[in-house]
């Protein structure tokens, strides 16, 4: 019997195989003991409407968006993501409030005798964990974001009222395939029978994979930038629907010019579910999406932690992700250019580190998970394409040091890994 929060914590990392820590070897590869999970706690997923999130990059930004706009529109909303940056709890979320450790601790008690004999994943515990909770709880509707690819995800066992793609590019090529069109049909396997699916992006090199699929289990396809775009001025966002001004000004907390794409799968998202019978003012919409960041709480999206020397972080950590991450630092005014950096073992680090600028001076650092790639090995690639630092492996201790060299006129650009972004004391 599980006394406390943390002695639970401590069994759950100990005893169940967590990819975010350990990587490939905890991902499992069918859905039977998720379901097998949901039948001892009698079908929770069944009991609760939800949006299913899947993509490359922006999924997390997208769901936190979309939660939002559901939260202000009054209905009781769920959220589930992964992973989470300070604490377990943060993975479970309605109407942006964490789920209790006391729940947490009734759970894992309540399902240990099934979690000796099934050998569950960390990640299919907590999917399990947050449809029980949101079934419990009521809620009006959960957006549900995928852990990994989609076809073979804990999360699609749902039934949803949309799928939502973000976009595909390079991840996890050692799980999820090494071409596009590989990665974009296990994202794609979150389509189901006769439910709509919105893809943010239209893609060439893989459109016609969801088109085919869409076709196939007879879902109705929207990509949401034929009907929605967007344009920035002024630190703000002016939307356009079918060509024509419907939002003017939209102050979006999310300041990384990444957004804009999520933006657009989360506006015709939003109207499917108007399509449905969710009723989303163009007011509530607005307020959902402006209070994004303090409705839901998210963490680590171009988020500003300091000025003077200005200081932001951001957990862009494939290549794709940093890519975007570049260009928004292009984008800045500063002097000089300091960047705390560290990255795990399985992402392709040649790949990444020939995206980052020479301009910069390093701080080599490593979060403390078995995952993350010697700090020392990393200077070591990364000399080879002309970067060049320091190597201090604490995350905060690196980031004392970039901010001890760094004037009051440079700026501090801290990432590389949703790791070393959760390491951050001031996040």
């Amino acid at each position: 019997m599980f006394t406390n929060y943390q002695q639970t914590l401590e069994y759950l990392y100990a005893n169940l195989p967590i990819f975010q820590r350990v990587g490939a070897v905890a991902y499992k590869k069918d859905l039977t003991n998720t379901i097998q999970l949901c039948e001892v706690l009698g079908n929770p997923q069944l009991k609760f409407k939800s949006v299913h999130m899947a993509g490359t990059n922006g999924k997390g930004s997208t769901s936190h968006m979309l939660a939002s706009v559901l939260q202000a529109s009054g209905y009781k909303t769920g959220l589930y993501t992964s992973p989470h940056l300070k604490d377990f709890t943060e993975r479970i979320k309605i109407n942006g409030q964490e789920i209790g450790k006391e729940f947490v601790v009734g759970f894992a008690n309540r399902i240990r005798p099934s979690i000796e004999l099934i050998k569950p994943s960390f990640f299919e515990i907590t999917v399990a964990m947050a449809f029980d909770c949101f079934a419990q709880q009521q809620v009006d509707v959960a957006v549900i974001e995928v852990g990994l690819g989609g076809r073979l995800d804990s999360t699609n066992v749902i039934s949803p009222v949309v799928s939502v793609i973000t976009n595909i590019d390079y991840d996890h090529k050692d799980l999820l395939g090494d071409t596009l069109e590989q990665i974009a049909a296990e994202k794609a396997g979150i389509i189901k029978h006769s439910v709509p699916v919105v893809v943010s992006e239209r893609q060439p090199e893989v459109e016609n994979v969801f088109i085919e699929m869409a076709a196939k289990v007879e879902s109705f396809i929207h990509f949401a930038q034929d009907k929605y775009s967007v344009q920035q001025s002024d630190n703000a966002l002016h939307i356009f629907r079918n060509d024509k001004l419907y939002i003017n000004k939209l102050s979006l907390p999310l300041k990384g010019i990444y957004q804009i794409k999520n933006l657009v799968g989360v506006l015709k998202t939003v109207d499917i579910l108007m399509d449905n019978g969710f009723l989303i003012t163009k007011e509530s919409l607005i307020r959902g999406l402006e209070k994004t960041v303090d409705q839901t709480g998210l963490k680590g999206r171009w988020q500003q932690l300091g000025e003077k020397p200005l200081m932001v972080c951001d957990t862009g950590h494939n290549a794709a992700g940093v890519r975007e991450v570049m260009r928004q630092i292009d984008l800045q005014k500063f002097d000089k250019l300091h960047i705390v950096w560290g990255m795990v073992k399985d992402k392709e680090a040649d790949e990444i580190l020939a995206l980052l600028p020479k301009r910069a001076r390093y701080y080599f650092c490593q979060a403390a998970i078995p995952r993350a790639l010697d700090a020392h090995l990393l200077k070591q690639k990364a000399e080879h394409f002309g970067l060049y630092g320091q190597v201090t492996q604490d995350v905060n201790q690196a980031i004392v040091k970039a901010k001890q060299t760094a004037g009051s006129d440079d700026f501090i650009f801290i990432g590389g890994s949703t790791f070393v972004v959760a390491e951050i004391d001031t996040l």
